[in-house]
C-alpha cells in the first residue's frame, strides 16, 4: 500500500520529508547548561546529543538536574541522558544495570508492550470522539422527523410553496451545521486559554461537561432556533474538545505506535456514528419523541470520558511547557515500564525543547497565531495540517455521515429501509477502522492517502451513477448505492478517516500546538458547517448523482494537495519532525515530481524490473530516539 505503487520499508517511510541543512552550534537558553543544535549531514538528520563528550554531557544534566528540582533524580538522569545520546548502543553503556538494560531490548522488539495506564489514557480520552460521531447520525436520523415537528418542511406541497421549502432546506443545514460553525468560530479557539488554564486533562474534563448537557437540552427544545442555540453550545464543547484530545494523545504516545494510539479519535468517532445509528433505529418506532431521543443520547459517551479523565496522568509535555518538571517526569514514570525510559525520554525531550524554542518563542496569544503563518517551519505544518483536514470534508464523508438516511431515502425507499442502510455505513465505517491500527504506522500517514484517494473517488461517482437505475423502490438500486457507500467507507475509514486528527496532532511544535492544532480543526468544522448548510440544498438542485460526482472530483482535487504538500511524519518523535518541516516546499515537491513519481511509473505502470528506487531526502541516524527500534530489526535480519 506504498504511496503511489513505491513499496518502502518501515524506514524508508520515515525518510520522505526532504533536506534538513543546519548548522552545527551550541548555545546558551538563559541556563547553565548548553544546549546544542540537532545536527545534520546532507540528507541526514542527527542526535542533538551525538557528539557530545561523555563529561560534557553529565555537566549538562548535573545544571538541568539542579535547574529543574530534579536532584533527587540525577543518577537516573545521567543514565537516561547517556541512553538517549546512544539509544541503538545500549548494550555498551556501562552504567546500565542489566534489568534497564532488558527493559530497553524488550520496548525496542515489543513496539505494543507499555503499562496500562497509557492505554486507558488514550482509551479515555478518545472516548470523546465518539459524542461528535453519535451527534452526526443523531442529527442524521432526526433529519427525518424534527423539521415536520418544528413546521420546517423540505418539500413542497400541501400549503408549502417551492419558495418556502428552498428556505426551510437552508434552515435545516443551518441547525445541522450549528455545531461546527461554534466549533469554526469559538471552540477550537477556546482551547488555547482552556490548556493554557487548567492542562490538558482539566480542558477534556470541561468539555465532557458541556458534551453530557448539550444533548439532553437538544431533546428538550420547543422550536428550530431553541434547537439552533442549544447545538451552538454544543459546538463550543466540541472544538475545544477536538483540539485538545489528539493532542494530549500523542504527547502521551511513544513514537512507534503514536499513529494508531492518537488514531483512538477516529476510531471512537467512528463507533459512535456506528451507536448513534443504532439509536436511531432502536427510537425510530416510539412516536413524535423519536428525534428528541436520537439528539438527545449523544450524552452517553461523555459521561465515562468526565469521569475517567479524573484517573489519567497530565501530558509531561505540557507540565515541562510549564516549567513543571519533577510533576512531568511522575507521570512519564507513570506512562512507561522502566524509570531508564522515562529519564531518557525526559531529557531527550528537552532538548529538542530548547532547540525549538531559539526560533519559536510564542510568549503570546496573538505571537503563537501568527508564527504559524509567519515562521517557515510552523508554515509548512499548518500547511499540511490544513490540507489533510480540508480534504476530510472533500472527500464526501459527511455528506454520508450527516445526511445517509435522507440521501438512502432518495433512493425510493422506506424511512426504516434508509436508516437500516444508514446502520450498515455505520458498521462499516467502524469495523475499516481497525486495520488502520496497524497500517497507520507501518505503511505511514501520506500512503495511506496517497492510495486511498483514487479509491474514494470512483466508488463515490459509482454510488451516484447508480441513483439513475430506474424504478420506485427498486431495492436493487438501493442496494447498489448502499454497495459503493459501503466500499467507499471502507476506504475512507483506513486513509482519510484516522490521518488528519492524528497528523494535526503531531506536526506543530509545542509551543504552537494548541493554536496549531485549533487552527487544524477550526478548518475541518467550518467547512463541515459548509457541507452541512448546503447539502440538502444541493442534494435537491444537483441530483444525487450530480452532488455525488461533485465530490468525487473534489477527492481527485485533494490527492493533488496532499502529494505536493502532506510529507511522511510517521515513527519519529514530535520533537524530530522539526527536522521534517524544515523542508523548503519547492524541494520536497521536486523530489515527488522528478524522483519518487517517475520511480512510480517504472515499477507500476510499466512493470519494468530492477529499477533504482530514489534515495530518501532524509535519513534518520540509528542514534535517534524515535529510530531506536532500527538496530533491533538490523540485528533480526
Amino acid at each position: 500500500m506504498a504511496a503511489l505503487g513505491e513499496k518502502t520499508s518501515p524506514l524508508d517511510e520515515k525518510s520522505s520529508a526532504g533536506k534538513l541543512a543546519t548548522e552545527d552550534a551550541s548555545s546558551h537558553d538563559g541556563s547553565d547548561h548548553v544546549v546544542h543544535h540537532i545536527k545534520s549531514e546532507e540528507g541526514k538528520v542527527n542526535n542533538p546529543l551525538a557528539g557530545i563528550p561523555k563529561e560534557q554531557l553529565l555537566r549538562d544534566v548535573e545544571a538541568f538536574a539542579q535547574e529543574k528540582n530534579l536532584m533527587d533524580d540525577i543518577d537516573m538522569l545521567k543514565k537516561g541522558a547517556l541512553l538517549a545520546q546512544r539509544p541503538a548502543e545500549y548494550q555498551d553503556i556501562d552504567e546500565l544495570s542489566s534489568d534497564e538494560k532488558d527493559a530497553v531490548a524488550h520496548e525496542y522488539a515489543h513496539k505494543w508492550s507499555h503499562p496500562m495506564l497509557l492505554y486507558m489514557t488514550i482509551f479515555t480520552c478518545s472516548i470523546g470522539a465518539a459524542t461528535q460521531g453519535w451527534d452526526q447520525t443523531g442529527s442524521n436520523g432526526a433529519n427525518l422527523s424534527f423539521p415536520v415537528e418544528f413546521n420546517i418542511p423540505e418539500a413542497a406541497g400541501e400549503g408549502v410553496s417551492e419558495a418556502l421549502a428552498q428556505r426551510n432546506q437552508w434552515i435545516v443545514g443551518l441547525v445541522n451545521a450549528a455545531p461546527y460553525i461554534a466549533s469554526a468560530f469559538f471552540g477550537c479557539w477556546l482551547s488555547d486559554p482552556l490548556n493554557n488554564w487548567f492542562g490538558r486533562r482539566g480542558c477534556i474534563f470541561i468539555t465532557a461537561i458541556i458534551l453530557v448537557i448539550t444533548p439532553i437540552c437538544s431533546g428538550l427544545t420547543q422550536n428550530w432556533w431553541e434547537l439552533f442555540i442549544v447545538r451552538l453550545i454544543l459546538g463550543i464543547g466540541m472544538g475545544a474538545k477536538g483540539s485538545t484530545v489528539p493532542v494530549f494523545a500523542a504527547e502521551n504516545s511513544p513514537p512507534q505506535i503514536r499513529g494508531a494510539l492518537v488514531m483512538g479519535w477516529q476510531l471512537w468517532t467512528a463507533f459512535g456514528i456506528f451507536l448513534g445509528f443504532l439509536a436511531n433505529v432502536a427510537v425510530a418506532d416510539v412516536g413524535r419523541i423519536s428525534w428528541r431521543l436520537q439528539l438527545g443520547s449523544a450524552f452517553i459517551p461523555a459521561l465515562p470520558l468526565a469521569i475517567l479523565i479524573y484517573f489519567c496522568p497530565e501530558s509531561p509535555r505540557w507540565l515541562m511547557k510549564k516549567n513543571r518538571y519533577p510533576q512531568a517526569l511522575r507521570s512519564l514514570i507513570r506512562l512507561r515500564h522502566n524509570k531508564i525510559q522515562a529519564t531518557r525520554d525526559l531529557y531527550y525531550i528537552h532538548v529538542q525543547l530548547m532547540e525549538e524554542r531559539k526560533i519559536i518563542r510564542g510568549e503570546t496569544y496573538v505571537k503563537r497565531f501568527t508564527e504559524l503563518f509567519t515562521i517557515p517551519r510552523v508554515r509548512r505544518a499548518t500547511v499540511g495540517a490544513t490540507v489533510v483536514m480540508l480534504a476530510q470534508q472533500m472527500c464526501g464523508i459527511n455528506i454520508i455521515a450527516f445526511y445517509s438516511s435522507t440521501v438512502f431515502k432518495e433512493s425510493g425507499v422506506s424511512d426504516r429501509q434508509a436508516l437500516y442502510a444508514s446502520v450498515g455505513f455505520g458498521a462499516i465505517n467502524f469495523l475499516f477502522a481497525f486495520p488502520a491500527l496497524i497500517t497507520i504506522d507501518t505503511f505511514g500517514r501520506r500512503s495511506l492517502l496517497l492510495f486511498t484517494f483514487p479509491q474514494m473517488a470512483w466508488t463515490l461517482l459509482a454510488a451516484g451513477l447508480c441513483f439513475l437505475i430506474p424504478g420506485e423502490g427498486n431495492k436493487a438500486r438501493l442496494g447498489l448505492v448502499a454497495l459503493f457507500i459501503y466500499i467507499f467507507a471502507a476506504f475512507y475509514s483506513v486513509g482519510e478517516g484516522p490521518v488528519p486528527f492524528t497528523y494535526s496532532a503531531e506536526v506543530f511544535p509545542l509551543a504552537q500546538r494548541e493554536q496549531g492544532m485549533a487552527w487544524a480543526v477550526a478548518t475541518c468544522l467550518f467547512w463541515a458547517a459548509v457541507l452541512s448548510i448546503t447539502f440538502p440544498r444541493m442534494l435537491r438542485a444537483m441530483t444525487p448523482t450530480g452532488a455525488f460526482g461533485f465530490y468525487a472530483g473534489l477527492n481527485i482535487l485533494a490527492l493533488i494537495l496532499i502529494w505536493f504538500f502532506v510529507p511522511e511524519t510517521a515513527r519519529y518523535t514530535l520533537e524530530e519532525l522539526d527536522a521534517v518541516f524544515s523542508v523548503p516546499h519547492a524541494t520536497f515537491i521536486k523530489h515527488q515530481n522528478t524522483k519518487v513519481f517517475p520511480y512510480w511509473l517504472k515499477t507500476t505502470v510499466f512493470r519494468k524490473k530492477n529499477v533504482d528506487r530514489p534515495a530518501p531526502l532524509i535519513e534518520l541516524d540509528d542514534n535517534l530516539v524515535g529510530a531506536g527500534e532500527k538496530r533491533v530489526e538490523t540485528s533480526r535480519a
